[in-house]
């Protein structure tokens, strides 16, 4: 029985081998040229992930969308102007900077004016009310120091 059990440990990772995915286009020249577009197109279903990575249904027939164009031989720039004019610029990981664009171009930086302007107003209303140097009156002075003598004790 312990034989047995040895003998089907090293057999066992045997059983688990995966092979590399094959490519789904005839022409691994075609298929690399697809998924280079496809890192530049967002997802619509997943937001934050590539078409070229994501397993949505969604992305599947994108990239099918975009090997057929790429067969019937159309450019990369033709392929992402179709699916802006079909989806909108918000497919575009990099959408350009134009009028309609505009506001989440600057919303970062103007942000980030904002919290630099609050921070600012903040620090110096603190300012304000810390005071800067306290002085001790001598009657002060000295019950701190019976205090401390009698905790010493």
């Amino acid at each position: 029985m312990k034989n047995f059990l040895i003998a089907l440990l090293l057999v066992l990772p045997t059983f688990v081998y995966a092979g590399e995915a094959k490519d789904l286009a005839e022409d691994p020249v075609m298929e690399r040229r697809m998924i280079d577009l496809a890192e530049k197109v967002r997802c619509l279903v997943c937001q934050s992930e590539a078409v070229s990575s994501s397993h949505s249904d969604w992305s599947n027939d994108v990239r099918q969308i975009m090997r057929d164009k790429m067969k019937a031989g159309a450019s990369d720039q033709e392929i992402l102007d179709m699916l802006v004019e079909r989806f909108g610029k918000s497919v575009l990981f990099d959408p350009p900077v134009d009028k309609e664009t505009m506001p989440l171009w600057a919303a970062p930086f103007v942000f980030l004016f904002l919290g630099i302007v609050v921070l600012f107003f903040q620090l110096r209303k603190r300012s304000a009310v810390v005071q800067k140097e306290v002085t001790l009156t001598s009657e002060a002075q000295a019950h701190a120091a019976n205090l401390l003598k009698e905790e010493n004790k």
